[in-house]
């Protein structure tokens, strides 16, 4: 449900609902704040889950979007193109039937996404089995 546009290249079996709970996961690991999984696709058709992160500077919120973006990919789960690398303010990663978004507290405070989703019901992300997501860089520094 919910996906526009090009197809993304979905090799794996995860579920969109493990997918946004291993996204909020693996910010949650990067010490990403005031994390947020709302299931949107009663109220918006373009996705099933949206996903807000906070990292607290322009670093953090990359470092937090290359996490998720390594993670994943190694897990099988590819994005559309990536919307505001460049800028570190916010970033938007599109996994079909998954939106995350990745802000700086003063991108967050100005779009106000929680207002955008108010009626959308929150996700217990922490209760969600997670699939293998595996860490390819940890693999890379034991060689």
């Amino acid at each position: 449900m919910g996906q526009t546009g090009p197809p993304t290249s979905r090799s794996s079996t995860i579920k969109s609902q493990q997918i946004a709970a291993a996204a909020a996961f693996l910010a949650d690991e990067m010490k990403a704040e005031d994390i947020h999984v709302f299931e949107v696709g009663e109220h918006f058709p373009i996705a099933d889950y949206a996903v807000i992160v906070s990292g607290n500077s322009r670093p953090h919120v990359k470092a937090i979007y290359d996490e998720l973006h390594v993670r994943l990919k190694a897990s099988g789960e590819q994005h559309r193109p990536v919307e505001g690398a460049d800028l570190g303010w916010w970033i938007l990663l599109d996994y079909g039937d998954v939106i995350v978004h990745i802000l700086q507290p003063d991108a967050r405070d100005y779009y106000d996404l929680e207002t955008l989703y108010r009626e959308c019901k929150e996700l217990d992300w922490k209760s969600i089995e997670l699939p293998e997501i595996p860490n390819p860089t940890l693999h890379r520094r034991a060689e």
